[in-house]
């Protein structure tokens, strides 16, 4: 691909420390050159979850070698680069510094223009890198902080059609696994557990199932999913991988009622988009079960689903970078070195008015 703009991507919003370069050719198509992704699951499995001091300790000792990494990766060097890109929210405070103040220095050395991108328009955009996506689609963003579906008509331009009242979807899955005495990552350890039970065995509620709003609960799944253990104890491993089916299958049929709502709503105020699309983004888009109720939705309502490649879906800096390319084709100034990081930083202007707000911003 002939180069028109080359930008280095930083990630640190919560677990994972990224760094990638990405171009973009004058016909708009990206391609990543160079990525690395440094997983912090060890250090954090044995708390059950994520620990923030510990997260933005390991961004400080891993950056810099992964950003070199990178840009041998693609061939690169930093004078190479048009640009940089760091997430500057939402996330983890001590992470997102970390991240944006190594794009700042960099930004400052180089004299190179610096993008502080919000992590949720990386996920929002990564469907326009990998497939070539047009405006407008819906995306179903599904991760352990966030459960959003957003209606995406252009670079930052978003419009938040549902999002959850309680608990995120991933974390639904994190804390049904904690309940359950299985390891973390919850998401996975489910999943796993639930291939080998029976998904009709206990009958979990799927709330707000038939309601025209497009919004999400998970918090009374969560529930009903300890009371059910707390029932049968002490619990057997068939007792847990039939709890866990019949979670999943709950889910996937909330999804199934929520999500079809929302293609019903697109294909209303969107009649002239020919083929539209609906995007999954987020960790919790790696479930099997979740992917094919999503894909036979999507192929009823005549909708193309479009799933990124896995690595793509969860944290990484690919889409930080190739939102920040999307944005200087945009048109967009880029930052001034004195941005500061968000931990609450919703997509949609709209977000305080739903969900209200407080000292740390709009809910995101």
């Amino acid at each position: 691909m002939s180069s028109h703009l080359t930008i280095l991507g930083i990630e640190t919003s919560c677990d994972e420390t990224a760094a990638s370069v990405v171009a973009r050719g004058a016909d708009g198509k990206g391609e990543i050159l160079g990525e690395v992704v440094l997983s912090q699951l060890e250090e954090h499995s044995a708390y059950g979850g994520v620990v923030p001091e510990i997260a933005a300790r390991a961004h400080v000792e891993a950056l810099d070698s992964l950003i070199s990494e990178a840009l041998l990766r693609a061939g690169r060097s930093l004078e190479d680069i048009d640009a940089i890109a760091a997430t500057s929210g939402p996330g983890l405070i001590g992470g997102l510094i970390v991240g944006l103040m190594t794009g700042k220095a960099i930004a400052r050395a180089t004299g190179k223009p610096l993008y502080a991108v919000n992590h949720l328009e990386g996920h929002a955009l990564t469907a326009r890198l990998t497939d070539g996506l047009s405006f407008p689609y819906l995306m179903l963003l599904v991760s352990g902080g966030h459960t959003q579906l957003v209606l995406v008509r252009g670079v930052d331009d978003y419009e938040r059609w549902g999002t959850t009242i309680d608990d995120a979807l991933g974390e639904a899955f994190d804390k049904t696994a904690k309940l359950l005495g299985l390891p973390y990552p919850g998401g996975p350890a489910v999943e796993r557990m639930a291939k080998n039970g029976n998904p009709e065995r206990f009958t979990f509620p799927r709330p707000l199932v038939g309601e025209a709003r497009l919004d999400f609960s998970f918090s009374g799944l969560k529930t009903a999913v300890r009371q059910a253990a707390q029932s049968i104890e002490p619990v057997t491993d068939q007792d847990v991988a039939d709890i866990c089916a019949s979670f999943q299958r709950a889910v996937s049929r909330t999804l199934k009622d929520r999500i079809g709502r929302g293609l019903e709503r697109f294909r209303t105020l969107h009649p002239d988009v020919e083929t539209p699309s609906l995007v999954v983004a987020g960790g919790v888009a790696a479930n099997a079960e979740l992917r094919a109720t999503l894909q036979a939705l999507c192929d009823k309502n005549r909708f193309r689903f479009i799933a990124p490649p896995l690595a793509l879906c969860t944290d990484n800096a690919s889409m930080i970078a190739w939102a920040g390319l999307e944005r200087m084709a945009a048109g967009f100034a880029p930052d001034d070195l004195s941005v500061a990081p968000r931990s609450r930083w919703p997509l949609d202007r709209e977000a305080a008015t739903m969900l209200g707000s407080g000292k740390r911003g709009a809910k995101a």
